[in-house]
């Protein structure tokens, strides 16, 4: 667990990279791999900037993406895999780098898509990047399979030494190219890119990644959402943006400022319906918590059940699991 909870803050960590450090890394890579040392190092401000910057070199040889980085790796991946038996290997990955890999994973395809989004200009330009970002080692969101081999060997410490020091790097046979970690980074509880007030991520350069719970955002509409009215939210045309206006304005609230009515109530509490146009209705229960608050008032919570849901009770049961007519609880806490 120690080796998972040092990855996880390499994977997050935001600031200035030590440049010295991470550069150290890179010739040992290359010692490793029984390469020359790299001649020349060129820092880039981000990945945008960084694959600007490798298409701009005139002479860097060829790419030894292979030699540094995958080949080490899958050679690292079989002696363990020897050594431990299938069963035992399964354990250490799902001990060490599952706990990070579908964050970071989720993290770095956002990036190379921004990276893409950013730097087309023609429709022929998409492909060009996309060969460039394949050049790339990760760096720092490489950090769920090096958790894997953290403390088995030291085949893999010039890697390691580099995603601990800075972000991802481009390796050529004379040049390599280093791009800065991310200023800012900011993840809801489930790991997903996610920020109501600015980028979700930012770089020093301006490069910028904007969502709300992972789904990406336009950075102008988050400008808006302070400003939000029920008219605005069922005026937007786009289905998942007005999705997420609705989860930042808050269902209750809009449902009380939109003059909703309900469509059923019974003993378990109050089915209500919000109507999208293009998308599937949205369809709460509201019901009260009935052990009382310290000042004896009861809190009203809000269920999002499925929007075929016909009654209140139907979407209670559906909460825990079951069919309407099953549930049938003995006491309310």
């Amino acid at each position: 667990m120690e080796y998972v909870d040092s990855w996880r803050a390499v994977a997050a960590a935001t600031g200035a990279a030590d440049r010295a450090a991470a550069e150290d890394g890179v010739r040992l890579a290359y010692r490793g791999a029984g390469l020359a040392e790299p001649v020349e190092f060129v820092w880039a401000d981000s990945p945008r900037a960084a694959v600007e910057a490798v298409e701009r070199l005139k002479d860097p040889g060829r790419s030894v993406r292979d030699d540094v980085r995958t080949r080490p790796w899958a050679d690292e991946r079989r002696r363990m895999y020897d050594e431990l038996g299938p069963a035992g290997w399964s354990a250490l990955w799902s001990a060490t780098g599952a706990q990070l890999w579908e964050t970071t994973s989720a993290l770095a395809d956002r990036i190379r898509a921004g990276v893409v989004a950013d730097l087309t200009v023609k429709p022929e330009d998409a492909s060009d990047v996309r060969l460039v970002l394949l050049d790339a080692v990760l760096g720092q969101h490489d950090a769920a399979w090096l958790a894997a081999f953290d403390g088995r060997g030291g085949r893999l410490d010039g890697l390691a030494a580099v995603a601990r020091n800075a972000g991802w790097w481009w390796p050529y046979e004379r040049t390599v190219v280093m791009s800065e970690r991310p200023e800012t980074l900011h993840r809801d509880e489930a790991g997903r890119l996610d920020s109501g007030a600015g980028p979700a991520l930012a770089y020093r350069d301006g490069f910028a990644l904007y969502a709300w719970r992972g789904m990406p955002v336009p950075a102008e509409f988050l400008a808006e959402l302070g400003a939000l009215t029920p008219e605005r939210i069922r005026a937007e045309e786009n289905a998942e943006l007005r999705r997420v206006m609705l989860e930042f304005y808050g269902y209750d609230r809009y449902l009380t400022e939109s003059g909703a009515e309900p469509v059923h109530r019974d003993e378990t509490g109050v089915l209500w319906r919000i109507p999208l146009d293009g998308d599937e209705d949205v369809a709460m229960v509201e019901v009260v918590n009935s052990t009382p608050e310290p000042d004896g008032s009861h809190r009203t919570y809000w269920l999002r059940v499925p929007p075929r849901t016909r009654t209140a009770k139907e979407g209670v049961a559906w909460t825990f699991g079951l069919q309407g007519d099953t549930y049938a609880p003995l006491r309310q806490t």
